[in-house]
């Protein structure tokens, strides 16, 4: 699984990918890989009644990933709960998210894997 942002010819960023640019209405041609970028927490919350299969509790964020054109938000999982707007944070590849045995849907009817995001520490 890939976590990408795309790109129009005129430099807006889109997250999750739209055929044309919301802003412009350019086709979006161009990806960026945001694995390989740092983001600042916006905001976060934390679900103490998840779906069934997720983690509990289940820690969510907004996070900002300021590129050279634009700056894109993606809402996700985070590893924790001790983080604070403002904080610093990295994606992390997870192979599973969720418990694929605890849902409704067949496990083999959609991917379980994807990016939750981490605080960047000064190890």
């Amino acid at each position: 699984m890939t976590l990408e942002a795309h790109r129009c010819p005129d430099g807006h960023l889109t997250y999750p990918a739209h055929a044309r640019c919301p802003t412009c209405g350019h086709p979006q041609t161009d990806t960026v890989d945001l694995t390989e970028h740092t983001a600042t927490l916006l905001t976060w919350t934390t679900s103490t009644a998840p779906p069934p299969g997720v983690r509990e509790p289940n820690h969510l964020g907004i996070v900002a990933f300021d590129l050279e054109t634009d700056t894109v938000q993606v809402l996700g999982q985070l590893t924790t709960g001790d983080v604070a707007i403002g904080d610093e944070l990295h994606p992390v590849y997870e192979e599973q998210l969720r418990d694929p045995e605890a849902g409704i849907r067949e496990p083999t009817s959609q991917e379980w894997d994807g990016y939750r995001f981490a605080p960047v520490t000064d190890d």
